[in-house]
């Protein structure tokens, strides 16, 4: 076995391990994490034409033929704050405030990158694509559970113990290549795995008269943990247009994902949920030798998915093709990151990012269970370099409460007279270690 051979075998066992941790939701964009590697993070999520390591094969395939030979280690603690404020006339969900609990979660990631004899550049990366959670507290006072024929006297939605826990993560291998002195391309196959589990929605089921309102009302909830895999690409270019400007650009395809069978009779097309296709543009302008300043534009195509972009009023069972969904339209988010060394040891960062809101006010009832309002993102970081082999990375993300509200919509109908505000604040702390071999 050659010498490159045991590195990518052995960065493969390491990274697959990782597997075993799991993901974490984080509803940033949407459901899409604002960035993926510590140091991006701290940029705002911006770097599809600024590679500076292992972790930015998440971002651009074709950046990581700058990068070392390095194996990357992170972890982040995530926050966000969500809930959701009633207001009106009698109602179907709770009056007053709410707040969801779980409010610290554990995001794990890896990324390891090894230069080959070519020129090109192997690498392989592990992280969390993104994901939603919300827990209501299964005695939440809620007067109008009173009314036979409601499952429980409690909760949200007169469930109970009500919310939903989606988790997605990538494995992504990547193969990058210059094809001239200006020019380079990347390829990364990913594997998704996604997991999810919702509680509290059996009052969703039937109407006030016992009619179905599900495809399978036995296959909307409470069925604990369901899990879909898939299979998918990222394809990337990245263009120095001099010895200071760098433009970037990837692709990611929607991915067909397998259904989650547990929940037919709750998402659109009999537990269909795949990844929406997104690309990100973007510009890396080295303003001089020790800062660069980037600009990127993502857009993150909700509306690839049934189950996701689906009308929450649509008039049909939930679980069919046409069945309700979140509602959730395209999002578009605008990134600026500022990157600036003050020694050989110290690297500075800061960075911003802004999206619309994807939730329509008619979907905020249903998206009660996952309130992805969040519209602005300020980040800041820095590396420190112990030596050539060893850099600690830091970042921070903070993200100002966003709203959307709308009526309440219930089983039997639209509620004028009630209305929901749904409300999200967020905060990322992500810690990181870079390992950069000898030659």
């Amino acid at each position: 076995m050659s010498k490159y051979m045991k590195y990518g075998a052995a960065a493969a066992a390491i990274i697959t391990a990782t597997l075993g941790l799991g993901s974490v939701a984080s509803a940033t964009e949407g459901y899409f994490q604002h960035g993926y590697g510590v140091k991006q993070k701290a940029l705002g999520g911006a770097g599809v034409a600024h590679a500076t390591d292992a972790m930015s094969l998440a971002i651009n395939p074709a950046g990581m033929v700058h990068v070392k030979r390095q194996f990357q280690a992170q972890v982040s603690a995530f926050s966000p704050r969500r809930g959701f404020t009633g207001s009106g006339g009698p109602s179907f969900t709770p009056g007053g405030e709410v707040e969801s609990g779980s409010n610290w979660f554990p995001v794990p990631g890896m990324a390891y990158a090894q230069p080959l004899d070519n020129g090109a550049v192997f690498s392989l990366a592990v992280y969390g694509n993104g994901g939603m959670n919300t827990s209501y507290a299964n005695d939440l006072a809620n007067p109008a559970c009173s009314s036979p024929p409601l499952p429980s006297s409690t909760g949200v939605f007169c469930g109970g113990s009500t919310g939903v826990n989606l988790n997605q993560l990538f494995v992504a291998a990547g193969y990058s290549m210059p094809v001239s002195d200006t020019v380079s391309i990347g390829i990364s196959p990913i594997f998704v795995l996604q997991q999810f589990e919702a509680n509290g929605l059996q009052a969703m089921g039937y109407d006030m008269l016992g009619n179905p309102m599900s495809v399978n009302p036995m296959a909307m909830t409470n069925n604990e943990s369901s899990y879909s895999t898939g299979f998918g690409i990222r394809l990337g270019v990245e263009v120095a247009l001099s010895d200071s400007v760098r433009i970037g650009a990837a692709y990611q395809p929607s991915i067909n994902m397998s259904e989650f069978d547990e929940y037919e009779g709750l998402f659109a097309e009999r537990g269909d949920f795949d990844i929406p296709s997104n690309y990100t543009i973007g510009a890396a302008f080295d303003l001089n030798e020790n800062t660069t300043l980037l600009l990127d534009y993502r857009r993150i195509n909700y509306t690839d998915v049934a189950s996701v972009s689906n009308s929450p009023v649509a008039m049909a069972q939930f679980g069919s093709d046409n069945g309700p969904g979140f509602g959730w339209g395209d999002v578009d988010a605008y990134k600026v990151g500022l990157e600036w060394s003050t020694s050989d040891q110290w690297t500075w960062r800061a960075g911003a990012a802004f999206n619309n809101n994807p939730i329509e006010p008619v979907g905020v009832t249903l998206n009660i269970l996952a309130p992805g309002v969040q519209e602005q993102h300020y980040t800041g970081g820095f590396s420190y370099e112990i030596n050539e082999r060893n850099s600690f990375d830091f970042s921070f993300m903070y993200a100002p409460e966003s709203t959307v509200q709308g009526i309440e919509i219930t089983p039997m109908g639209p509620n004028p007279g009630h209305q929901i505000e749904l409300n999200m604040h967020q905060y990322d702390l992500t810690f990181g270690w870079t390992y950069t071999f000898g030659d």
